[in-house]
């Protein structure tokens, strides 16, 4: 079975700055990481889960709007795992944050908390 290990999460002020991994294993061979178009989503309190940034095989990302400019994913396929940096945190990007493929097609981890309060 496939496994997605997020972390990084945490409580941080309006402002702050956090760094999320993502890290795949199981049955997920570095081959399907590599050709895998992959996302960071995230749950806020009482919504459902949404995409905030994607990442395509070749590296290029995308954002949703309220992100822009502020969050950015990489990728490193050497070591299955993908990133994403989040600066200038509002209390609105508070929620758990999931990876997973782009269309969502693998089983998802715990995700990881962000707290963004003053």
């Amino acid at each position: 079975q496939e496994q997605l290990v997020e972390s990084g999460g945490g409580s941080v002020q309006p402002g702050g700055s956090l760094r999320l991994s993502c890290a795949a294993s199981g049955t997920i061979s570095s081959f399907a990481f590599t050709i895998a178009a992959m996302a960071w989503y995230r749950q806020a309190p009482g919504k459902q889960r949404e995409l905030v940034a994607g990442i395509t095989r070749g590296g290029t990302p995308d954002y949703t709007d309220s992100v822009k400019g502020r969050f950015t994913i990489s990728r490193d396929n050497a070591k299955n795992t993908v990133h994403l940096q989040m600066n200038s945190l509002k209390p609105e990007d508070t929620g758990v944050y999931y990876c997973n493929l782009r269309n969502a097609g693998w089983k998802w981890g715990q995700g990881t908390q962000v707290t963004v309060s003053s």
